[in-house]
């Protein structure tokens, strides 16, 4: 079984994020879900956005990389949207990581040094009309050009965070799909 450490998103470690994460424990996996806003979750994308900018998003970055620093090895790091941005540099720097999932964020593998790493599997979710992810999508589709251990799933409508069930963008039908893809990802990795 993997373990896997998920990063939230820009509303919160909300309840849907905790359920994401109970699914996959459910299933046999360790998550730790570290919570970067120390309780505060939001109503909206942009008051996650108005808060984390106040607070510093290089602060907040830290703090989820301090989350991993006593976790030891082999980790999976998994990330929504604003969440991927840390699971992403440390699955790209962390010689020991074992995977990614990037889940409605890619950021540009040169972000976090000139390749994605070999031997590092990583799958990738994102709606196809999502305008967040529609920036992202050019990435994503370069990373797994790059890499024979990349996978892509564009899922149709335009709904961000749509795998978190606690918000009024969630589909049920993506996330549940999502959720199979995830777990037959993770039943894949090899322990470190």
């Amino acid at each position: 079984m993997a373990d896997v450490l998920l990063y939230h998103h820009i509303q919160g470690l909300t309840g849907g994020v905790r359920s994401f994460a109970d699914s996959l424990r459910q299933a046999g996996h360790t998550v730790h879900t570290p919570d970067l806003f120390d309780g505060r979750t939001f109503g909206s994308i942009e008051e996650g956005l108005g808060f984390a900018r106040k607070f510093g998003f290089d602060a907040l970055q830290e703090r989820g990389i301090a989350a991993a620093a006593g976790l030891g090895h082999g980790l999976v790091y998994a990330g929504f949207s604003f969440g991927v941005t840390i699971a992403q540099r440390l699955a790209q720097t962390r010689p020991d990581a074992c995977g990614a999932l990037l889940m409605e964020s890619c950021l540009p593998v040169t972000e976090f040094g000139e390749t994605w790493p070999e031997g590092v599997p990583v799958q990738i979710h994102g709606k196809e009309d999502d305008e967040f992810f529609d920036e992202d999508l050019p990435a994503a589709r370069e990373l797994v050009g790059s890499t024979a251990h990349a996978e892509l799933f564009v899922y149709p409508g335009d709904q961000h965070l749509f795998a978190d069930s606690s918000l009024d963008r969630y589909d049920p039908e993506a996330a549940a799909l999502l959720m199979e893809r995830v777990l037959a990802f993770l039943s894949s990795i090899k322990p470190a």
